[in-house]
């Protein structure tokens, strides 16, 4: 099995501002204390370039990006821009961009590719409805976003997989860790079969209602490698004992 470091990943999502920067001192203190865990933080584009100047040890990165490199995409932002400011990470395809920006499997896929190519760590998010869930067909939808929204070739950055149940997002539901290692065993021989050795060294990220009170529990899940957390990312007081979770 390969030996994967945790990684903990804030998502604020369309929140915070100046003032929530303060946030961040407790969080790196936090972060050097957990030998073996990654943490990360995710602001809105406007406070990347400040929360990089606060960041002391943990990384900052952006929740989204373009595929071209420049052009007409008015209020859009590439992967070299991400660079110049010295994000660390990108996310791509979360659910709330592919709901509400229509953003398809292809869309996600040249995302992450140019932030591949530009060096940075990417986080592909992939997850079912709860109708599709219902349905019994969560494994099946999950690998249908995988096939689609992986680039063949990670370049010169790090690629993350984040499974985030849509039904779990901002919900207080979390899925049962059966759930959780049914779709992450899912994920992970899907990465193996099309990335041979390297797919065994991807990191497969849980999100969805992910809090102080169920990290621990979802942290001992087989290839449970770390969370993507919103909602509790926003504050050090509980954000901080999901870092602690990670580190066992």
């Amino acid at each position: 099995m390969a030996l994967r470091r945790k990684l903990i990943v804030g998502n604020w999502k369309m929140n915070g501002n100046l003032a929530a920067l303060a946030e961040l001192a407790p969080i790196a203190e936090a972060a050097r204390a957990a030998a073996g865990v990654d943490v990360a933080v995710c602001p809105p584009f406007t406070l990347i370039a400040p929360a990089v100047a606060r960041a002391n040890g943990i990384a900052i990165g952006a929740q989204d990006v373009h595929a071209a490199a420049s052009g007409a995409h008015t209020g859009c932002v590439s992967a070299a821009m991400l660079k110049e400011v010295h994000a660390q990470l990108v996310i791509v395809g979360h659910s709330e961009r592919r709901a509400e920006q229509q953003e398809s499997d292809a869309a996600v896929c040249a995302k992450a590719q140019a932030a591949l190519a530009e060096g940075f760590q990417t986080i592909v998010c992939v997850g079912e409805s709860a109708a599709e869930r219902e349905a019994g067909r969560a494994v099946e939808v999950v690998s249908g976003q995988l096939a689609g929204s992986l680039p063949e070739e990670a370049h010169e950055g790090e690629l993350v997989v984040a499974y985030e149940p849509i039904w779990a997002i901002g919900t207080g539901k979390v899925a049962i860790p059966a759930d959780v290692a049914e779709m992450h065993a899912a994920i992970r021989a899907a990465l193996v079969q099309r990335f041979g050795e390297r797919g065994t060294r991807i990191r497969i990220l849980y999100g969805g209602s992910v809090k102080a009170d169920n990290a621990a529990e979802l942290m001992r899940v087989p290839d449970v490698d770390g969370a993507l957390v919103g909602g509790a990312s926003l504050t050090a007081a509980q954000f901080v004992p999901i870092v602690e979770a990670a580190h066992g």
